[in-house]
């Protein structure tokens, strides 16, 4: 596809990396057969192709109109074309950017949509205000309407964790910005497995959320310092010297919300352009690395723990965009819950986004509800066909949006814990 730059575009980052994007689009259409939005709106607009010609546009210099900016807005950026599209064409970040061009070229969005857009931004990313408000809600949360009680999951009893400095190899954690006080057994039972396996699994404590909620929500400075402030973080840990790594450097950056880790594998792309962190963006991208990433190199060890427990197990996995569209990660779950003797089945539209999408499931809530109710309608089939005791995810935003009255979802890494547990003679307690 060949685009024109308009003059304001021309030599910039942006206009460059679009204009680079955009060539590699043969507008075959493949695209919108995944594409979630647009199979629910049927709309041209609604779905990759139509976006990425409403971004060309703006290339060549048409004004991008509040009509434009909405279209944009339904995208869930679930990447799901990226995986369809036989060209490679870079959607994701094509969407950032025909976001922020949108943003600066219409009026100022209603003042109470700004006003919620504000308090995302900056309630969700400040852990000391979201905790206390996640404590309270957890409090009055009997009292509360259907629709808000699902956003505050009582969660497990997250027991406690191992004690440090036992192990000699140190891997670093993000211990993320929601999943401590929404729900903490998933960053306790991370630490736990790792510590079976002889892994030292550190958190540093001055990092916080990864850049991706307010960089996605056009707040693209303020996500880029978050992203600054976790290589601050880090560094000393990748350097060996924070007295927590007992001079050993970290041997990898675990994740285990995989929507934080398709942020931090970019930094190396989006902060490319910074001569202060361009290099140390791409050694924290480099060290990135999913918790399915990490475990198979320790199978065997694993097997043993795990213990024959493991075949009394039938899950429905349910992988998150995040995870299979954005980091590119496919049937390596399967295949690591497979070997461990755990019967792992997905259901008939895996591969589609269920909704959450970060803010999305707020900011977009109607459409976010129609995914939501067909992906839980597929997956309660699988788990009525398959006969499994749990659905299990790879996220805190999709594990919270598809809590139901009728089958369990939790993280994969807590069934990876409990059966430990079990084997080893303890029993996790729900609350």
């Amino acid at each position: 596809m060949q685009t024109e730059l308009a003059p304001q575009f021309i030599g910039t980052p942006d206009g460059t990396m679009v204009q680079s994007i955009l060539s590699k689009c043969v507008h075959c259409g493949f695209c919108t057969a995944t594409c979630p939005t647009y199979q629910l709106l049927g709309d041209e607009l609604d779905g990759p192709r139509g976006r990425i010609y409403l971004i060309k546009q703006i290339a060549e210099g048409k004004q991008a109109t509040e009509k434009t900016r909405e279209h944009l807005d339904r995208c869930l950026t679930c990447r799901n074309c990226e995986s369809t599209c036989p060209s490679g064409v870079d959607y994701g970040h094509l969407i950032d950017i025909g976001r922020k061009w949108a943003e600066e070229q219409t009026n100022p969005r209603p003042f109470m949509e700004r006003m919620l857009r504000k308090a995302l931004a900056n309630g969700l990313t400040n852990k000391t205000l979201f905790d206390n408000a996640m404590r309270i809600g957890r409090i009055v949360r009997p009292l509360m309407p259907a629709a808000i009680k699902q956003k505050i999951p009582q969660g497990k009893n997250p027991g406690t964790r191992p004690a440090a400095n036992l192990n000699k190899t140190k891997m670093l954690i993000l211990e993320g910005c929601v999943q401590p006080g929404m729900l903490p057994n998933i960053n306790n039972a991370s630490f736990r497995v790792m510590s079976h396996l002889g892994v030292d699994v550190l958190a540093a404590p001055k990092a916080g959320c990864c850049g991706a909620l307010k960089y996605h929500l056009n707040e693209q400075e303020a996500g880029l310092n978050d992203m600054r402030r976790n290589i601050d973080a880090w560094w000393p840990y990748i350097e060996g010297t924070a007295p927590e790594c007992q001079g050993e450097k970290v041997q990898a950056i675990l994740m285990n919300a995989s929507g934080c880790g398709v942020t931090i594998k970019e930094y190396g792309h989006i902060l490319k352009d910074d001569p202060i962190y361009a290099k140390k963006a791409q050694v924290i991208s480099d060290l990135c690395k999913d918790l399915v990433e990490v475990l198979p190199q320790y199978l065997e060890k694993l097997q043993g723990l795990v213990g024959d427990r493991a075949k009394q197990e039938g899950v429905i996995f349910h992988p998150p965009c995040t995870l299979q569209h954005g980091q590119k990660i496919k049937g390596q779950l399967e295949g690591m819950l497979g070997k461990l003797g755990i019967s792992i089945n997905t259901c008939e539209d895996s591969h589609l986004c269920c909704g959450s999408a970060g803010t999305y499931s707020i900011l977009q809530a109607d459409l976010s509800k129609q995914l939501k109710e067909q992906k839980l309608n597929n997956l309660q089939q699988a788990v009525n066909e398959h006969q499994a005791q749990r659905i299990v995810s790879a996220n805190v935003g999709c594990i919270t949006h598809l809590q139901n009255e009728t089958t369990p979802v939790e993280h994969w890494i807590e069934l990876i814990d409990s059966l430990i547990e079990k084997n080893m003679g303890h029993v996790s307690t729900s609350k």
